[in-house]
Order: C-alpha cells, then sequence, then structure tokens
C-alpha cells in the first residue's frame, strides 16, 4: 500500500464528506470525552440531543465532577449502560484532584483514569490534542480488515493488538484527528457491516478485500452467545395518590436507578397472582389488579421479559429500599427505560398523569 496516498485519499473524503455532529465542533477533551463514552453501543443519532442536554447542565470538567449521583443519572436517563456516566464521572473527579482540570495528554496517564479504555484514550488524544495515536473500535477493525485482508477474528481480545498496530503503522502524523475520524466515518457510512457501498469508497483503491472479492466476508468475527432470558412482574401500586418505588442496588445492572417492585416469575400469570405475589412479599392489601402491558428490554447480556401489572394498596408499608411517591416525585427521579415503557402504559390507560 502507498500510505501516502492512503492518508490523503481518506483525510480528504473526510473533510468534504464528514457529517456535522456538535462533537466535531470543539477540540476541549471534556466534551470529546464525554462523546465518545456517550457513543460507545449507542448511535450517533440517540447520541445526539442526549450529549447537547448533558453538557448543557454539565458544562465544564468540574460541574461533573462535583454533581450529586442522582442528579448524573437522571442526565443520563435513557441512554442505557448506566456504569458508562459512573466511570466518566470517577475519571473526572480524577483528572480534578490529581491533573488541576486538566485531561492528560499521553497514553499512559489518561489510560489510568477510570472507564478510559485503550479505543477512548486514543480517540480523546488524536481529536483533541493531535497526537498520533491509534483510537481502534470494532467500526475501525471492520474496516481495515477489509482494506489490509485481515482475517483474524476480531472476537478475539488478542486481535484488537493487530489491528491497534496497523493504525500505528498507518496514521497521519500531520492529521492524526482527521486520520481516525475517517476510519470511524468510513465504517459508519461506506464500509458497513452489511452490503458496504464500495463504488462510493474513497479508499477503495487501496482495499484488498474488494480487490479479492471478499469485502462482504470479512471482518471475521464468531457469534456471541444468546442473551439469558429473565421473567419478570413489574408491579405499580397505588396507595393514597402516591406510588410504591425501589431504588436498585448501585453495584449491579441500572445501579441506583428508581424502578416500580420486579418480582422474578416462571411463566406468565393472571392479575390475581400478582396480589398474591405483592401480599406475600410487602403485606397490606393489595387490589383491582389489572395488567396492562408485556414487553421485552434487551440488554447485552440478558433479556427481560416484563408483565406490568397495576393495583390499588392498602396498609403497605415501604420495605428498607422502598418508598412512596407521587407522580411529581417520579419526573424528578432517574428511571431506566424499562421503567418509562410502564410509565408509558399507565398514561395510557389513565392511571398516571
Amino acid at each position: 500500500m502507498d500510505i501516502r496516498k492512503f492518508q490523503q485519499d481518506l483525510i480528504g473524503w473526510y473533510k468534504e464528506e464528514k457529517r456535522d455532529l456538535p462533537w466535531r465542533r470543539t477540540a476541549d477533551p471534556y466534551r470529546i470525552w464525554v462523546s465518545e463514552i456517550m457513543l460507545q453501543q449507542t448511535r450517533v443519532d440517540t447520541v445526539i440531543p442526549f450529549y447537547e442536554r448533558f453538557l448543557e447542565r454539565f458544562p465544564t470538567l468540574e460541574s461533573l465532577a462535583e454533581a450529586e449521583e442522582q442528579e448524573l443519572l437522571k442526565a443520563w436517563e435513557g441512554l442505557g449502560y448506566y456504569s458508562r456516566v459512573r466511570n466518566l464521572q470517577a475519571g473526572v473527579r480524577e483528572v480534578a484532584e490529581k491533573y488541576d482540570g486538566r485531561v492528560p495528554d499521553s497514553r499512559n496517564e489518561i489510560s489510568r483514569l477510570k472507564g478510559v479504555g485503550p479505543y477512548t484514550a486514543g480517540a480523546v488524544l488524536s481529536i483533541a490534542y493531535g497526537i498520533p495515536e491509534h483510537a481502534v473500535d470494532g467500526n475501525v477493525m471492520r474496516v481495515l480488515s477489509r482494506i489490509l485482508l485481515i482475517k483474524d477474528d476480531i472476537a478475539k481480545p488478542k486481535t484488537r493488538k493487530r489491528f491497534e498496530e496497523a493504525v500505528t503503522r498507518l496514521i497521519s502524523e500531520e492529521d492524526p484527528s482527521s486520520f481516525n475520524q475517517g476510519l470511524m466515518e468510513l465504517g459508519a457510512i461506506i464500509c458497513t457491516p452489511s452490503s458496504p457501498k464500495c463504488l462510493l469508497c474513497p479508499v477503495r483503491d487501496h482495499c484488498a478485500g474488494f480487490h479479492e472479492g471478499v469485502q462482504n466476508e470479512l471482518p471475521v468475527k464468531t457469534k456471541a452467545k444468546k442473551n439469558r432470558i429473565a421473567p419478570y412482574a413489574m408491579m405499580a401500586i397505588e396507595q393514597q395518590g402516591k406510588f410504591l418505588l425501589e431504588k436498585r442496588p448501585n453495584g449491579g445492572l441500572l445501579g441506583g436507578m428508581w424502578q416500580f417492585p420486579m418480582f422474578e416469575r416462571e411463566k406468565s400469570i393472571l392479575p390475581a397472582d400478582a396480589e398474591t405475589e405483592v401480599m406475600q412479599r410487602l403485606g397490606g392489601i393489595p387490589d383491582q389488579a389489572e395488567r396492562i402491558i408485556s414487553f421485552k428490554h434487551v440488554f447485552s447480556h440478558i433479556t427481560w421479559e416484563v408483565e406490568g401489572f397495576v393495583m390499588k394498596g392498602r396498609a403497605i408499608q415501604a420495605p428498607a429500599g422502598m418508598d412512596w411517591f407521587s407522580a411529581q416525585e417520579m419526573d424528578r427521579l432517574p428511571m431506566a427505560n424499562p421503567v418509562k415503557k410502564m410509565i408509558e402504559a399507565m398514561k395510557a390507560k389513565g392511571v398516571l398523569e
């Protein structure tokens, strides 16, 4: 490969065709860091409004470092993978305490921050500081597996090292920011997972996979294990104009978020069974139960199959970790998307205004 020509073709195309995205209008390492964390496992179109709202609330590294946990989770509400924002805040606090609020500009130092992996480190260093460091994610591995005809399994951790070495060899010293973002952009809009648009590709002449006619067979990736199914009953219990909510443990899935009480079930249950379940677990007198929604919510490793019930309650005491909230108070609590689906169903039924 003519590396110089490859760099010119990729960077020239990127500068002409790149999408206008809010994090591309800044060189602030804090804002670029926020965008990279949000973009992990989340689509660009989904991220844009969250990114803008988040930075309105936390415009500086210091403001994020000082935020209370519930406020932080509320600002991230709906993006999912909530450990990302916890780790982001932990890393930001390290920068505030150890580096006087300036994001480190060396891979060694920035990689020590909580939640900053090799990709995020390289993205911040190259985009914010113009340092020629590799930033290799699944998108980049797909693109380079085709361009360089690499047939190693990209699902294996050791394969990433080969791609990092390839980027280090290919990256532009003069404009590492546009080079790395160009690879990302190429993977997002041209060199897509299926049906790559090879005839529109600015670096097609450099692509060994295209010339061999195997671009659709790359990258090589073993299939992930199937998600585990977890069936739950979600109970929205109203008592004296308030609803019972529980806070999830901080350490696990959706840690620190609020939800209606959820009970594991083995099979679909009737409203009468839901009342019995509540009575046995919470006491008091639950009645008038009604199933209002059934849905699936897919996480990276588990799928919740949820049946949502609403019911009235009398003499139910809130156990430890639970409390009663009015509709207005609920609006201020951080809640994940499965709970929001339940709330929408409650509003549709007129249970909640």
